[in-house]
Formats: structure tokens, sequence, C-alpha cells
């Protein structure tokens, strides 16, 4: 991207993968009767660079999505103030201070002690944190993410906290060519969500994060509301 023709033809590249993406989108929900206008695509800028997420942003993604508070410092003066910032990493205590300020959303909710720093950040800012919480649906024990058997307690204890606010629940399904098992992943997710809408009368959880470059399509079928793209954007 160093001269003009490189970066005529990157953005080229990244606007015939966007609309391949929304094309796909459209003929999934239309299949289903489900609107895409329902469905965010949240760019996961992990390994974009700044000067990627500009010329998305250019292209009309206003999502982007980041794993890492180091890139998400640098990237997030990329783009104008119009965009909205989901952290969708595992996120540290230590680092909730430098992400507060910066997100509208964070995906990876999954400890009261991180919860509790996130919501003494946002009484300093005066600010409402939308959060999702992580639900480890599939048990593997490399993911992070609480046991879904541990969901109506934990959104028992958020009740405590008056600057958070719980949107919805996010997963990540196994990397597995298994879609069939994918797709039990994912709709286990959408019946906890609304099994917890049915129990805490109070709360709303709209949102269903969950679906990558690999599985969108799934996850759009069994009801997402936010997908998660990374490569077939940038690739």
């Amino acid at each position: 991207m160093e001269n003009s023709g490189n970066l005529i033809g990157e953005t080229e590249k990244l606007k015939r993968n966007i609309n391949n993406l929304k094309d796909e989108m459209d003929k999934i929900c239309k299949k289903i009767g489900r609107s895409s206008k329902d469905i965010s695509i949240i760019a996961a800028t992990k390994y974009a660079s700044a000067g990627q997420v500009k010329l998305i942003y250019n292209l009309g993604l206003r999502n982007f999505g980041e794993n890492r508070v180091d890139e998400l410092e640098k990237k997030y003066s990329a783009v104008e103030k119009d965009s909205v910032w989901h952290f969708i990493g595992h996120l540290q205590s230590r680092k909730v201070k430098k992400v507060v300020p910066l997100v509208e959303f964070i995906h990876s909710i999954d400890r009261i002690s991180t919860l509790s720093k996130v919501n003494d950040e946002a009484e300093k800012l005066n600010k409402i944190q939308k959060l999702l919480i992580e639900i480890n649906i599939s048990g593997e024990q490399s993911k992070c993410g609480i046991n879904p058997d541990d969901l109506y307690n934990f959104l028992k204890e958020t009740s405590n906290f008056k600057n958070i606010k719980v949107v919805g629940l996010m997963t990540m399904a196994p990397l597995t060519d298994d879609f069939g098992f994918i797709r039990e992943i994912f709709k286990k997710l959408r019946i906890l969500r609304d099994k917890s809408n049915e129990y805490f009368s109070n709360m709303n959880l709209t949102e269903l994060s969950m679906g990558m470059s690999n599985d969108y399509q799934v996850a759009i079928e069994e009801g997402a509301t936010m997908i998660r793209i990374g490569s077939i954007i940038f690739k």
C-alpha cells in the first residue's frame, strides 16, 4: 500500500470481499426469513493494518473488533468517531483501564472480578459499558468463557453493578469441518439466551455474537446478531 496503484488495488480487493460477504448474507437471510440489516458485521482487525482499517471504514463498515489492547489503541485513531469498537479478545483485568474508554462493546466477559473493574472504570467516565458474557458451550479447555450451567448465577451477580449493561452472549465454535456440531453449539447459545430472557424478566439480552469467517453462515441461520469477520474481508 506504499503507492497509489497499490492503494487502489487494495481498496478494490476489500470492496469486492465486503460485497461478496454482504451478498452471501442476503442469500442466507432470504432463505431463512431474516433481514441482513439485523446482523452487524464486526470487522475483526487482529491481522489487519491501521491502513486497511481506514480503507474499510471508507468503504462503509462501522463496526470494528480487536483482540489486543495495544492494537486497539493504534487502530482506534485510524477511523472517525462514528465508528463502533468492540473488544473481542480475552480481557485481562490490568488492561481494563485502557479498553473501557475506547469501546462500546466488550464481548469476552467471563469473570466477575473483571466485570467489577469494568464497572469501576465506566463509572469514572460516567458511562454505561455494554457487555456480552462469553460462554464456553463446547467445553474445550483451551477456550475462555463460563460454563453454561453457571450463567444464571453469573447474571444475578451482574445486577450489583450500575455502570454495565449485559446485552447478550458470545461464543466461539471449535475449529472443525463438522458443521452439524458447529450448528449445535450456536443453537445452544441461542436457547440459553432465550431462556435467560425468560428467567430474568428485567433483562433484555438481544445480542448473539457468534460466527467467524469459517462458520458465519451457520451462525446466521441459528440467530446470530453479530458476526466477527476477519480473513474473508482482509484476505
